[in-house]
């Protein structure tokens, strides 16, 4: 579909919040975009409002998700289109309710949607990208992913998976010219928090970021070629010392013995 030298971005829950604001930036930045949500209505009336301010093809895509069906179709699009050069994977769901209280269906539907959907869409656009040695993924994740302390174990544990499957991708493709980042936002001004039922005008307003503020600051990340930005965080050096905390466990995560402290 695509007459721009970026190529076509595709955007997942791209009828607002995060996605619809990334939908504004990239077509500003000169990507044609593919935008895919339930909301038909409100795709149509961001494409057309993009159309005219951007200049950029910009097609609508409804699907849902957590339809098997829909989620096909989309994959299909991404693997085989070799007009898209971005995905953004930003469909999401969160749930903050007592763990034993939340309806067992709803938290299969959050991972259908957090995880399955995210991971089925990274590759199909890692098939479409390697061979052809470009493209970016950006997975958004969440900051919760890395605090249990949060009080979200189902939500939290879709988010952790998707900054492992980012950092995961970065290593299994080091080689290759695929981009590859994580956005871990903290509480973000969007409709997510009324579709959870939690309130956000309860939050510390200082703890609550502005969504134009996260995905302009994500896309700096991304043009400094971070795999993993909190645009929160102020010190950069805070997430290293964590990740190499890590690393420095990685030797004795697998040995022929137990460790000496479980002899009896």
């Amino acid at each position: 579909m695509s007459d721009s030298n970026k190529g076509a971005a595709l955007v997942t829950g791209a009828s607002t919040g995060i996605g619809a604001v990334y939908a504004d930036r990239l077509a500003k930045r000169g990507y044609d975009l593919i935008l895919v949500a339930r909301d038909e209505a409100r795709l149509a009336a961001l494409a057309e409002r993009l159309r005219a301010e951007a200049g950029v093809k910009v097609e609508v895509l409804k699907a849902d998700l957590t339809d098997r069906a829909d989620l096909a179709k989309v994959e299909e699009r991404l693997a085989s289109d070799t007009a898209i050069t971005l995905l953004l994977n930003n469909a999401g769901a969160a749930h903050f309710g007592g763990f034993e209280t939340v309806d067992r269906d709803a938290h299969e539907k959050l991972i259908a949607l957090n995880v399955l959907a995210v991971t089925r869409l990274a590759a199909a656009a890692a098939a479409n990208f390697v061979p052809r040695d470009t493209g970016t993924i950006i997975n958004i994740s969440s900051v919760v992913g890395l605090v249990p302390e949060f009080k979200s174990p189902v939500y939290g544990a879709t988010k952790a998976f998707v900054t492992y499957l980012t950092q995961g991708l970065r290593v299994e493709y080091a080689d290759s010219k695929l981009r590859l980042q994580a956005v871990l936002p903290g509480a973000t001004r969007t409709e997510i928090w009324e579709r959870s039922g939690a309130d956000l005008n309860a939050a510390d307003p200082e703890t609550v970021m502005d969504v134009n503020d996260l995905v302009d600051a994500a896309l700096v990340g991304l043009d400094q070629g971070e795999l993993i930005t909190i645009p929160s965080l102020p010190d950069a050096g805070d997430f290293d010392a964590f990740n190499a905390a890590r690393l420095k466990m990685a030797p004795n995560l697998s040995r022929r013995t137990p460790a000496a402290r479980f002899k009896a």
